[in-house]
């Protein structure tokens, strides 16, 4: 006898879809409201899911990660970034996988980047000119694009590096709202009758992504003598060996690089453009930043900036405020399981709500408020706050977009005199799997240095 999903949502699953599509915030809210920490949704044409808001529930998915598939849970993102991706994988192909790449992103590794965050941040802003309105998200996307070109693929010039930023902008917007994301999760949209329609042309860009992709790969691998002295992600990746010695296939390269893009750029432009939204809401927290950066003095060692407090609470209340993904990717129970003093079958999908966690009253009073001093006054555990995931499957690179985040926010913030363009609330739109903000948030510059 197969056990019942609790707290199931009564509405058809086409219309659960569509709201879901359309605002998964307040889908979430409303329905936690009626029934809890936990309720059932189904979506047409992708099947029931099980929502979790209770951070002791979730403690026992992150520490149960071997009874769950969750590469297999993320079929709906295997037309981005191809089925060679860590995030497709399970079991100990994963273990393998993520224990090879682990060096490429933490400790002395991502120090060497730091300067160079700072030198495209810089580079990208220089251009403003006092008076000039722009849209901090489109800013912080061109920062963001160039980090993962320069940083992570090293390229800063020639033809390939000119051809790919413009394609992997026009890839990425491609799912730049509600209805523009909506191919992502109806099947039947997902048809490629040619490069006239959304799917066709969606995956024409990828594949000339990819082949200018395994096109640097080639080239890198033609000069392996200095392979090991390039600082950047895709050098170190290739350098790298399994256990049996054998490196990563191209295939395999170009599918964790679409990942790296995938998961890098948009979430960083998008939390960095709501960073930059609240600090300059609050005048408070912009005049404790401005203290804190200059007791470093002129030129501060990057990795002093890293360090700083204040600026570190800053960006943990930016993500729990406005988690990019409105829940983790789903986890798939690979036999009957008991969860929350509830029995759930095998194959029942389970999916923890980063943003009904992140706005517990319990946790987090006045949730609504933007307070990063929450995070100074007491230290909250991995199920209670987890912007980048948890258990096993903890986002890989969430050191690296933790660094640009701060580095980004002190550059700016040293250098220029900004202000919001108006005193608009602005909301939250979907973009693709992500949470953005709609209009992108736009700002004036009042100032230069001492100007």
């Amino acid at each position: 006898m197969s056990s019942q999903l609790p707290n199931c949502i009564s509405t058809p699953p086409w219309w659960q879809l569509i709201n879901w599509i359309g605002d998964p915030i307040q889908f979430q809210k409303k329905y936690s409201q009626k029934y809890g920490d936990i309720f059932s949704m189904r979506l047409f044409g992708l099947g029931s899911y099980v929502v979790i808001a209770n951070p002791q529930t979730i403690q026992e998915l992150f520490s149960k990660d071997a009874k769950f598939d969750i590469g297999r849970a993320n079929a709906l993102a295997e037309p981005l970034i191809g089925r060679n991706s860590l995030m497709m994988m399970d079991g100990d192909r994963h273990r393998r996988e993520r224990k090879l790449l682990m060096p490429s992103f933490h400790g002395e590794k991502i120090q060497v980047y730091a300067q160079q965050i700072i030198d495209i941040t810089e580079n990208i802003t220089s251009k403003l000119q006092i008076g000039e309105s722009f849209i901090v998200r489109s800013t912080m996307q061109k920062v963001s694009l160039e980090v993962i070109l320069q940083v992570v693929f090293g390229l800063s010039e020639g033809s390939r590096y000119e051809q790919l930023k413009p394609l992997l902008t026009d890839w990425l917007d491609m799912t730049d709202s509600p209805l523009r994301s909506s191919m992502l999760f109806f099947k039947f949209l997902q048809k490629d009758w040619g490069s006239w329609t959304p799917w066709g042309k969606m995956r024409k860009r990828q594949q000339q992504v990819r082949d200018l992709l395994q096109a640097e790969i080639a080239e890198k691998r033609s000069k392996t003598e200095t392979l090991n002295k390039n600082n950047n992600v895709l050098s170190l990746m290739m350098s790298v060996r399994y256990e049996d010695g054998q490196a990563m296939s191209d295939e395999e390269l170009t599918d964790e690089l679409l990942t790296i893009l995938f998961a890098g750029h948009e979430t960083t432009a998008t939390t960095l453009a709501w960073a930059f939204y609240q600090i300059y809401q609050n005048p408070d927290v912009l005049e404790k930043l401005q203290i804190e950066l200059a007791s470093l003095g002129e030129n501060p060692n990057p990795l002093e900036i890293a360090k700083l407090p204040y600026l570190s609470a800053v960006c943990q209340e930016t993500l729990r405020m406005y988690p990019v993904l409105p829940v983790l990717f789903p986890r798939i129970a690979k036999s009957p399981i008991k969860i929350g003093g509830y029995q759930f079958d095998a194959e029942t999908t389970f999916m923890p709500s980063l943003y009904l966690v992140h706005y517990r009253e319990d946790l987090y009073p006045n949730p609504q408020k933007f307070q990063p001093q929450r995070f100074l006054e007491r230290q909250y555990s991995p199920s209670e706050y987890f912007p980048f995931g948890g258990g096993s499957r903890r986002c890989l690179g969430y050191a690296l977009a933790l660094l640009e985040m701060k580095l980004v926010l002190a550059t700016i913030i040293s250098k220029y005199q900004l202000a919001a363009l108006d005193n608009k609330p602005v909301k939250i739109q979907r973009r693709g799997f992500t949470l953005a903000p709609a209009g992108g948030v736009k700002m004036v510059v009042k100032g230069i240095g001492n100007r």
